[in-house]
């Protein structure tokens, strides 16, 4: 989303029922939708050289380029890699999807679930996040008041309505599902299902990600135990994980999707595993900020920024306990 649209989102999720739907304002935000729509239908391909629409000159998938970002960017997630490249190919080059793509992620703070969901948007949509047709929600700061459960129940349904009716291809990024109020989600549970429209409005090509760090502690039990019987990690399937993690929050009272009919009725396409991160990774994560930043790798710095991480188990310090989170500011303290 742009600055105005986050600021127009934080206004109606935070606020009061009486105030976010105050009548004078929401005349005034239907009226500038109507006239942008009416514009945009009386010269589209005028509007759209100059303007973000819903188009595909702005929202395309650039395989490609999804590809050598995911090898390049992504560290130590080879099964978040191969199921986002293979789900995401196979739903954008459908012309006539079933259902929206659902992807919920899972995994410790700091392996990367962020870091894909900037790198779909950025090879789906030419603004990538910055698009009017990304949609960010964060837990914390977006539903932070149990009271007001059932208003943002009913002010998510006509943001994500209306947002679906201006673009199909909308995405939908829900951040903190660990922190999500139990029963919000359900909320959105009829434009993920198996509906051709819903009053007249079709849902089936947008996509949703849920992201968590819920089931984070499942995947390492998991992960821990193929090390320790001398297991490469990249055996590691997404068979292995994906059950035990779908369970795991569905019967966790501290996640978003506790006993979520999301799960129950088998709406979400995938259940994506982060795994933690070793030393290695923490080491490349290092070398891309450096090259990020247009510096050269200079492996003195590698090698003192991923000793300073903390590791866990006790014994082993096999994983970063904060996976690659505060790389970027370990760097700033170096350079």
């Amino acid at each position: 989303m742009k600055i105005v649209s986050r600021a127009v989102l934080f206004l109606l999720l935070s606020a009061p029922l009486s105030a976010a739907m105050e009548p004078i304002s929401m005349g005034i935000a239907v009226g500038v939708a109507t006239a942008l729509t009416g514009l945009l239908s009386t010269f589209p391909t005028l509007y759209c050289k100059f303007q973000e629409c819903c188009e595909a000159q702005w929202v395309e998938l650039n395989f490609a380029g999804l590809k050598v970002d995911l090898e390049n960017k992504l560290f130590g997630q080879h099964i978040a890699k191969q199921v986002v490249l293979k789900a995401v190919k196979g739903f954008l080059t459908n012309p006539n999807p079933k259902k929206p793509l659902t992807l919920s992620l899972h995994g410790w703070t700091g392996t990367g679930k962020n870091l894909i969901s900037k790198i779909i948007a950025e090879n789906i949509y030419r603004n990538g996040l910055e698009s009017n047709y990304v949609h960010q929600f964060v837990a914390t700061l977006h539903f932070p008041h149990p009271e007001y459960l059932s208003h943002y129940k009913e002010l998510l349904q006509k943001w994500i309505r209306g947002n679906v009716t201006l673009c199909a291809r909308s995405m939908f990024i829900f951040d903190e599902m660990d922190k999500m109020q139990p029963g919000l989600i359900d909320a959105i549970k009829p434009y993920l299902d198996y509906y051709d429209n819903i009053n007249g409005v079709v849902y089936r090509k947008a996509m949703f990600l849920f992201l968590s760090n819920a089931g984070g502690e499942g995947i390492t039990e998991i992960t821990l135990d193929f090390w320790h019987k001398g297991s490469k990690r990249q055996d590691l399937q997404l068979k292995d994980l994906e059950s035990k993690v779908s369970i795991g929050v569905f019967n966790n009272k501290k996640s978003g999707f506790w006993h979520t009919s999301l799960i129950d009725k088998n709406l979400i396409d995938y259940f994506v595993p982060f795994l933690p991160l070793e030393y290695k990774h923490v080491k490349m994560c290092v070398r891309e900020e450096l090259k990020a930043r247009g510096y050269e790798e200079d492996e003195h710095i590698v090698t003192e920024i991923a000793d300073e991480m903390t590791y866990f188990p006790e014994n082993e310090k096999i994983y970063s306990d904060k996976g690659c989170k505060t790389v970027a500011t370990k760097v700033d303290f170096y350079l």
